[in-house]
């Protein structure tokens, strides 16, 4: 889909997501909290690592649904850099509102972010 078109799905509250098992090959679905940003989606979760993040380690590919609409993509955690800061910027202000920089910075600092691409 194109970057306007999920775009125009960022003010939904929840996203959908489905993780291929990364021992018993189901999907694994999860709600989950999400933001757009550039015409990707982030998430993030604080803490050791869930299963539908080590769903992602093993097969990228995920599915997911916003709103009535359903989306195919790839999925990675991002190590740090700037696609983090995209997305842990993105996810602050949608649920939180603005802060400065060393707010979001600490309630990020345990946190992972993860990016998902269309495809």
């Amino acid at each position: 889909m194109s970057f306007s078109y999920i775009d125009g799905l960022a003010d939904e509250k929840y996203i959908y997501l489905k993780t291929i098992g990364r021992k018993t090959k189901n999907l694994h679905l999860v709600e989950l909290w999400f933001a757009v940003a550039e015409g990707k989606i982030y998430l993030s979760h604080e803490g050791a690592y869930t299963d539908w993040m080590k769903n992602i380690l093993k097969d990228d590919h995920v599915e997911f649904r916003i709103g009535d609409y359903r989306f195919k993509g790839k999925a990675r955690i991002l190590p740090g850099g700037a696609a983090f800061e995209i997305g842990k910027n993105a996810l602050y202000a949608k649920y939180y509102g603005k802060a400065n920089k060393d707010i979001i910075d600490d309630w990020f600092s345990e946190s992972a972010v993860i990016e998902i691409i269309c495809r």
